[in-house]
């Protein structure tokens, strides 16, 4: 072992219960540094006509054409001022169109642009590649363990997000 593997052997520790306490070990660096890897996964492949939120925003407009700006960022998990600002940087680069509806005038409805619809039609086989690709390393088994265990830990800890997901509008209006 050259000596900074050494150095790094002797920092690592176990609390009485047996967990590790080396930064390595820990969940929150593990998701931090899997962010991280899947960003730079969706950039290599997806390529950077939109950012990884870009594209979830225009997939959401997509499946719920219309919606206003306050249920865009209930839908994806943002706070309402970093859907805003992601609404009208769409709107700049000709992805989506806000409009001001009749009856009032204090919020914004969405819908994608042919432009934008176009970019969608473009990446969607690029969606399914990066899909394939983060999850490769696994096995079919471990795939379907690890997809459901990451669904069952962002929906039980959704509340404890500065912007937690909320599809409840959804939820009640599908049969």
């Amino acid at each position: 072992m050259n000596r900074r593997g050494k150095q790094l052997a002797d920092h690592r520790t176990r609390t009485d219960d047996g967990l590790s306490t080396d930064v390595y070990d820990q969940p929150g660096h593990l998701i931090r540094r899997a962010q991280q890897i899947a960003v730079s996964m969706f950039y290599s492949i997806m390529g950077y006509e939109v950012t990884p939120v870009q594209y979830a925003v225009l997939r959401i407009l997509q499946e719920h054409p219309g919606i206003d700006q306050v249920t865009l960022a209930r839908l994806c998990a943002l706070d309402t001022s970093t859907a805003a600002n992601l609404a009208v940087r769409l709107e700049e680069r000709g992805f989506l169109r806000r409009m001001v509806p009749m009856k009032s005038k204090r919020f914004r409805l969405l819908h994608l642009t042919p432009q934008g619809a176009s970019l969608l039609k473009k990446v969607m086989p690029a969606q399914l590649l990066l899909r394939r690709r983060l999850l490769q390393a696994l096995n079919q088994k471990e795939q379907r363990i690890f997809m459901r265990l990451l669904k069952k830990f962002v929906h039980l800890n959704n509340e404890e997000s500065r912007a937690p997901l909320d599809r409840g509008e959804l939820r009640d209006s599908s049969p």
